[in-house]
């Protein structure tokens, strides 16, 4: 049966949602022309976005394989995420943050999300999500906040960060995905803010990205416990994708911040606007 492209207006600018014609039941998800997300209905561990990858990595490697976990993800999208924690990980507990509450129900309306999947979807600002929420409730946060195609400041400073790791467990991870220009500056400048908050970071990217040859993705990894990321475990992950990636840890990290400063609130920016061209 032939789908059709659904576009609707929604707070954050005009959604569309795109059937794929190589997959029987793959969608993606477009606000305002800026690819968002990418779902596979029959296959939610399909995972077709580079950046999406670099953050399962670190879901596949939070615990032991199947087990269930808590994970907050801050950004919902079409959800690609909370779909492969519920079918990898079965009997998660999953809370979603998503600003744009029209947004959120038009894909769970066309793109609905798995019953008994133990996924939660709350309308909210990320920041203000995370400073009401307790302490030690979640193993995993996963940040992938954008307006339009910009990572928010409210979501890029020591302070913010201080939140992140509240509301972890002792052993709990951070996974959150910058989108940077050539030379990176904000993606040394957040992998320092999260060093000045978490006492082992790590970076994935793809090798060219991290040479400042073009925009990109970079994917960001703290753990609340110290020398505790199976840095090994994720340098294999990155290596078996079909964009292989690279992982910084330990000198290689260092040497790639090179002096950046960790950001608070006061001086935090937006992450670059992306080329014009980007997006065509």
């Amino acid at each position: 049966m032939r789908r059709e492209r659904v576009v609707e207006e929604v707070a954050s600018g005009t959604a569309e949602l795109v059937p794929d014609n190589e997959r029987r039941q793959g969608w993606t998800l477009l606000v305002d022309g800026v690819p968002q997300s990418y779902v596979d209905l029959d296959d939610p561990r399909h995972l077709e976005f580079e950046y999406v990858r670099r953050l399962a990595a670190a879901v596949d490697a939070v615990a032991p394989a199947g087990t269930p976990i808590r994970a907050l993800h801050l950004g919902g999208g079409a959800f690609t995420l909370p779909r492969y924690i519920a079918a990898t990980r079965p009997g998660s507990g999953q809370l979603v943050v998503e600003r744009d509450a029209t947004l959120a129900a038009l894909v769970r309306r066309v793109l609905p999300l798995p019953r008994r999947g133990g996924v939660r979807v709350r309308e909210g600002d990320a920041r203000a999500v995370v400073e009401a929420l307790p302490e030690n409730r979640f193993d995993l946060i996963i940040g992938d906040v954008y307006a339009g195609a910009q990572m928010p400041r409210t979501v890029a400073s020591v302070e913010f960060a201080a939140e992140v790791a509240r509301v972890l467990s002792p052993t709990g991870w951070y996974a959150v995905n910058v989108a940077d220009l050539p030379p990176l500056t904000f993606s040394k400048v957040q992998a320092a803010t999260l060093g000045a908050v978490f006492p082992d970071v790590a970076v994935l990217a793809e090798p060219g990205m991290l040479r400042g040859r073009r925009y990109g993705n970079v994917a960001l990894v703290a753990s609340a416990a110290p020398a505790s990321l199976p840095v090994d475990r994720l340098a294999a992950a990155a290596r078996r994708d079909p964009f292989p990636g690279r992982v910084l840890h330990g000198a290689d990290l260092a040497t790639f911040v090179a002096g950046a400063r960790p950001v608070r609130d006061g001086a935090a920016k937006d992450s670059p606007v992306p080329p014009p061209s980007i997006f065509r």
